[in-house]
């Protein structure tokens, strides 16, 4: 037995895979490799995870019922991580066809193989991007999430509603995970974070949204990866105070549970870029930009539940967490 991994060879899965097999467990990962960014980089990331003993890794398509098929039949397995999906906003507004095979078709097929199998736990990846037009702060899982301004955001919020279903009519344990605008080593290109390193490097301008008032609650990877570990071993069971009557959306009467994972401290993206500026020792050129569609002004997670569901809330501050990307960025790109 040992835990099945979607997305493996992506940016979150790769290190919570890592984590696992450090800690003994054995991981099989699973992941399409498709080209929504470069394809060497999940590479790189899979030849790192192949060094370790206790992973094996299947390629496959979410939307393939053949392929998820196969790789449940291989279990047994003590639990299921599914991080796998079409990440990205503005990439959901131009391609949605994708976002509908992967997050919605896919996550069908998981979950579906989930209740053949009698997996005892699912994980599964959301986004703080349910939040969308919510304004009040900190974002809060106590908080409905039915006004999404990007079609990415309104999957992650469609996923949360199938695995309620399954875990109200099939009894399966799912928890739910809203991640806040995650960042560190191996990271992904099409990130923000990314794209301003690359560009002060390169000596270009730096895009700057909604002219410089964006604010991200930004979450450093360890921290993620702490989050996820924690909660696989606490499956939920029904709460006993949920009521019809005052419906929390966090919970439910199923065994079910939604958490938020961030650093609950926003940044401002313009001071985001000045902390980094500081670690490249180089200056930024920044070129204001107007709003993009699907974007909210502000990210900030409130975190309480996760803290006293596991004793632990994220903590790396800005400047550790940015200097280890740098440090990693300038080996792997030879910068």
């Amino acid at each position: 037995m040992g835990i099945l991994l979607t997305g493996a060879a992506g940016f979150i899965g790769f290190h919570v895979a890592r984590r696992l097999i450090k800690s003994g467990v054995r991981v099989i990962g699973f992941d399409n490799l498709n080209n929504y960014y470069d394809p060497l980089l999940k590479e790189a990331r899979l030849a790192q995870l192949a060094q370790l003993t206790g992973f094996y890794f299947v390629r496959g398509d979410l939307a393939n019922t053949a392929d998820v098929a196969s790789v449940f039949g291989r279990g047994p397995y003590d639990a299921v991580i599914h991080l796998a999906a079409q990440a990205g906003v503005r990439d959901s507004l131009t391609h949605p066809e994708a976002y509908v095979q992967s997050n919605l078709v896919g996550f069908g097929n998981i979950l579906e193989a989930c209740r053949q199998h009698r997996a005892p736990h699912l994980v599964y990846a959301s986004s703080s991007s349910v939040y969308g037009l919510n304004a009040t702060m900190p974002l809060s899982t106590n908080q409905n999430v039915d006004h999404p301004v990007s079609f990415y955001a309104a999957t992650k919020k469609a996923n949360e509603l199938m695995a309620h279903s399954y875990s109200h009519v099939f009894g399966l344990p799912v928890t739910g995970l809203r991640f806040f605008t995650v960042y560190g080593p191996w990271g992904r290109p099409d990130m923000a974070y990314f794209k301003f390193t690359e560009a002060i490097l390169c000596g270009r301008p730096v895009e700057v949204f909604n002219h410089g008032e964006l604010w991200r609650d930004f979450t450093y990877i360890d921290d993620i990866v702490e989050g996820v570990v924690r909660l696989l071993s606490r499956q939920p069971a029904p709460d006993p105070e949920w009521s019809a009557e005052r419906p929390n959306p966090a919970t439910s009467s199923a065994p079910y549970r939604v958490y938020n994972i961030g650093n609950h401290l926003p940044v401002k993206v313009t001071d985001f870029i000045k902390s980094l500026e500081q670690i490249l020792d180089r200056k930024a050129v920044l070129r204001p930009m107007p709003m993009q569609p699907g974007e909210v002004v502000m990210t900030y997670a409130d975190t309480s539940d996760l803290r006293e569901e596991t004793g632990f809330a994220p903590s790396t501050d800005l400047a550790t967490g940015l200097a280890r990307f740098v440090e990693w960025y300038r080996a792997y790109y030879r910068v």
